[in-house]
């Protein structure tokens, strides 16, 4: 059975890590995070869901099959690009990161069942999650790319800026843990919080937000005013995404939560992510390599008098 193209698998890996960041939401905003109760394992007895854990162990344990999921498809990322003639490092590279990835993901969702839901375990699993859909997009960008060494699009000023931005979203996302980590939906109702005020922390985060939104608008604007038109094309995309995200949160903030806008806020966090990622990777393009000198053309060089020794 012949496998799919690196791209088509590229683009699955990245769409089935943001959708594992919304079934996790699934499982955290319906108080099945203990549905499973143990781990590797989903009870004592059964690797699999008992009638007895009723509808929360089927949330959990769906949401482990899509773990299983992303495994599969990893493994087909990995084969495909070690099969590519010629092979290319940096693929084989990116999605070996990815293969490895996600069962260290697994391991630290295990943590959090082990550890009853501990919120900084929690958070810890959903930015590991972060890390590797921007891998994913990575893997996904680099097979429409060539493989010569990366050539700057942007003034070195704007790649400072454009790394600010980002860093400003990471801030948004680390902090957006951090709230959720505080708040009301902790995925079982016994499960600890961090103990933070949600109020002051959730200030915080929104001050984030919208040094995020500043930064996207200036970034925008720079690219258009330097002429950089595809640079421009996805820091706007990147803004849009960032306006519908802030309008979500607002939402759920004044209307106290409700489980389907939190859901929507966590699929928004994920393509906030991706976005980010995209803008930092296209201040840059990576052409074709320059080919290898060959021995005809060698041969073909005009030769060079030797110095004359004194």
């Amino acid at each position: 059975m012949k496998l799919p193209g690196l791209r088509p698998m590229a683009l699955a890996s990245l769409i089935a890590n943001i959708a594992l960041v919304v079934t996790g939401a699934a499982v955290r905003l319906t108080d099945s995070g203990l549905g499973c109760p143990t781990w590797p394992k989903c009870t004592d007895a059964s690797y699999t869901t008992t009638s007895a854990m009723g509808v929360h162990g089927v949330i959990e344990f769906t949401n482990r099959l899509l773990g299983i999921a992303l495994f599969v498809v990893a493994v087909a990322c990995f084969v495909a690009a070690w099969q590519q003639k010629p092979r290319r490092r940096r693929q084989v590279r990116l999605s070996l990161l990815i293969l490895l990835g996600i069962p260290g993901q697994g391991v630290v969702g295990g943590i959090t069942v082990l550890t009853d839901l501990n919120p900084w375990v929690v958070g810890l699993h959903f930015l590991l999650s972060m890390a590797l859909i921007a891998a994913a997009y990575a893997l996904w960008l680099s097979t429409a790319e060539d493989d010569g060494a990366p050539v700057s699009l942007v003034p070195a000023p704007l790649r400072h800026l454009t790394v600010l931005t980002v860093l400003a979203a990471a801030g948004v996302i680390v902090l957006g843990v951090v709230v959720t980590g505080s708040g009301p939906h902790s995925g079982d109702h016994g499960a600890k919080r961090n103990g933070l005020d949600p109020a002051a922390i959730s200030q915080a985060h929104a001050d984030m937000v919208f040094l995020l939104l500043g930064l996207t608008v200036a970034l925008w604007l720079s690219f258009r005013a330097v002429n950089a038109p595809a640079p421009a094309r996805v820091a706007l995309t990147l803004l849009v995404i960032e306006l519908a995200q802030g309008l979500i949160g607002f939402v759920q903030y004044f209307t106290h939560l409700p489980v389907a806008v939190v859901a929507a806020h966590m699929l928004g966090a994920g393509l906030v992510w991706t976005g980010a990622v995209a803008v930092l990777l296209a201040i840059r393009d990576r052409p074709a390599p320059p080919p290898a000198p060959t021995a005809s053309t060698t041969a073909a060089l005009p030769a060079t008098d030797p110095v004359p020794s004194r």
